[in-house]
């Protein structure tokens, strides 16, 4: 049993079950949500409620149909996406076509979450504008890490921070606020001097996008090495980190916020590849599935040794894991609007990937309010 300070691994997904993470959530929550619903007289896109309904804009247009066919391909999934629009301004139908194209893209450019969605094609009638959709994961995790077959890329897991004790990588943080970072206590053990830590952001450890000094590093009070219990620290920053598309907070849950069991999250880190293998420079990302309590508890898994106050996330087959330098980092689902929800802390395990034993991690619901008494957040 160890903790994972200073690699996510990955078994291979069948397609279809990328099809539950891809089609099930991000692919309806992104287009029905109103990604790619605009005001034209705003030229901005505009949220329209859980689900796609006819609603008029200020010249006329409003979204009649939206329909999708899925398809495995290489990388796990992809979606076809029509979506069909209504007018009734007297202007030509291919000016109107470009404008609404143009927006289109424009809006979704600006997008930042998993997916990659990309207008192949349109259609212009007398009354109606039909756009062609491709809708996929950015790099499917479902085939990634283990032998560094993929990476993240900038932007896709925006929150993810690098602690580094004398410039070099030791665990994983996720930022909560401006000045707030959230990770695991037993990264600094024996370690607890701020002016040696740094903070930096971006898909790659060197050279990274942003980098910050640590003010403060507070550790829970609970947490006594080497017990895996109360596994939570926070840092904070010298100085303010101004958010961006690509640098920004996760959202955190509720206290009474509940995660259904067997969904899927996703664990990223800079961690090693292999048990006690080489780290990678650049972000790795997997998807994991939430496992409850009483099953991580039985006696072939973890043996009682799983407290209220940690949750298990991993398959029990093995092969997909947090690793050696993951520790600390975050562990995130999305919910139905595609808003990013920090669940656990990367914490510890029974080496990486084996078989009965998933990654365990701090249960953030339950330290929610000792986060709030120590930041305000």
């Amino acid at each position: 049993i160890m903790y994972r300070y200073s690699a996510i691994k990955i078994r291979h997904l069948e397609p279809w079950k990328i099809a539950v993470i891809v089609i099930g959530t991000a692919v309806a929550a992104a287009i029905t949500i109103g990604l790619l619903v605009y005001f034209l007289a705003y030229g901005k896109f505009c949220i329209i409620g859980a689900k796609i309904k006819a609603k008029k804009c200020r010249n006329g247009l409003k979204v009649t149909r939206l329909s999708l066919v899925c398809s495995p391909d290489a990388d796990g999934v992809t979606a076809e996406a029509l979506l069909t629009f209504w007018f009734s301004s007297t202007d030509s139908r291919e000016a109107l076509r470009e404008r609404v194209g143009k927006i289109l893209r424009r809006g979704l450019k600006k997008y930042t979450g998993p997916l990659r969605i990309n207008v192949r094609s349109s259609t212009v009638s007398s009354k109606y504008i039909t756009f062609l959709l491709k809708v996929s994961m950015a790099k499917s995790s479902s085939l990634r890490i283990v032998g560094g077959l993929s990476s993240a890329e900038t932007g896709d897991w925006p929150w993810q921070a690098s602690l580094q004790y004398n410039n070099i990588h030791r665990c994983g943080a996720t930022l909560i606020s401006n000045t707030w970072l959230v990770s695991a206590a037993h990264c600094f053990r024996d370690m607890t001097h701020p002016q040696k830590w740094t903070a930096t952001f971006g898909a790659l450890l060197k050279p990274p996008s942003l980098k910050r000094s640590v003010k403060t590093i507070i550790i829970h009070e609970k947490y006594l090495y080497p017990e895996h219990d109360y596994d939570i620290a926070l840092v904070q920053l010298s100085n303010r980190v101004e958010f961006t598309s690509s640098i920004h907070r996760v959202c955190l849950p509720e206290p009474s916020q509940t995660f259904p069991y067997n969904i899927y999250a996703v664990i990223t880190g800079w961690g090693a590849l292999t048990n006690d293998g080489p780290a990678p420079n650049a972000l790795q990302e997997a998807t994991v599935k939430l496992i409850d309590s009483d099953t991580c508890n039985r006696e072939e898994v973890y043996d009682g040794d799983i407290t209220p106050r940690m949750l298990c996330a991993g398959y029990l087959e093995g092969g997909v894991d947090a690793c050696q330098g993951d520790s600390g980092g975050p562990l995130v689902t999305p919910d139905s609007r595609l808003m990013w929800y920090l669940v656990g802390i990367v914490s510890w395990g029974d080496e990486c990937a084996k078989p009965n034993k998933p990654g365990v991690y701090t249960r953030v619901t339950y330290f929610r309010d000792w986060i709030t008494t120590k930041t305000g957040i």
